[in-house]
């Protein structure tokens, strides 16, 4: 009996063994990117005729606290305030923005924990379904710019290595082969979709301001510049009720 069960575990290891190389280089079980897919879900609400923005903003609102813990507030205030003056368009571009920008977190967390083989497939994987979500845009506009940026993701799974299982299957990791993919799809990303910067807060460098936040923005009180009206009103007040009370005391 004992004879059986360590035939059937040997059997088990070995055919593990046999398809690991097949294996290590699939995007694996879709590790979907929620954000990409509350763009896709989006889309289809302002795709209706007419757009429905309500259906497009509790789609955002579900991803809304992951998008300001790793993005700041300024996105989902910018987009939020798109879906409120019903501006399909600059919503959609935004949106578009956020991805590209989700993307390079993605790609620059891989970077920094490249050591790291399981947590940076699975960064990977997220960070191409992401673009899976912007690449029928891509594709219809450049084609041939797709298929780099779909070659470059490919390249960049291959630099990830592979630990292998007891030695079999083991390819070492090229964290410089890596950078080069990261940095061609980044760039050619940021190009594409008009990105002044990449940087996390730097969103509004790159986003068109929405139409009502012009309107509002001199009544905005965070806005220091706001505030000189007011205080020179104030201080003219101020030193019109010093000058009254002296008079008055000097008689």
């Amino acid at each position: 009996m004992k004879r059986l069960v360590f035939c059937f575990l040997l059997i088990f290891v070995l055919s593990h063994l046999i398809s690991l190389p097949a294996n290590a280089y699939s995007y694996g079980d879709p590790n979907e990117e929620e954000l990409a897919n509350v763009y896709k879900e989006m889309l289809i609400e302002l795709d209706k005729n007419p757009s429905d923005y309500a259906t497009a903003q509790k789609h955002f609102e579900t991803v809304k606290k992951e998008v300001d813990m790793h993005m700041g507030p300024e996105p989902a205030e910018i987009i939020l305030q798109n879906l409120e003056d019903e501006d399909k368009e600059e919503t959609i571009k935004n949106m578009e923005k956020l991805l590209v920008l989700n993307i390079a977190r993605r790609l620059e967390n891989i970077e920094k924990n490249f050591t790291e083989y399981e947590t940076s497939k699975r960064l990977l994987a997220k960070g191409f379904a992401t673009y899976e979500a912007l690449s029928p845009k891509v594709e219809a506009k450049n084609p041939e710019l797709h298929k780099q940026i779909d070659a470059e993701f490919d390249k960049a799974l291959t630099s990830l290595g592979n630990p292998g299982l007891f030695g079999v299957g083991e390819k070492e990791a090229d964290q410089k082969a890596f950078t080069e993919s990261k940095e061609k799809i980044l760039s050619s990303l940021q190009k594409e979709f008009k990105l002044k910067s990449l940087e996390v807060g730097h969103f509004s460098e790159s986003a068109t301001e929405p139409a009502s936040q012009k309107k509002k923005e001199w009544t905005d009180i965070s806005n220091l510049r706001n505030w000189i009206p007011l205080v020179l009103i104030i201080g003219v007040i101020a030193a019109i009720v010093i000058v009254t009370i002296r008079k008055r005391s000097r008689r």
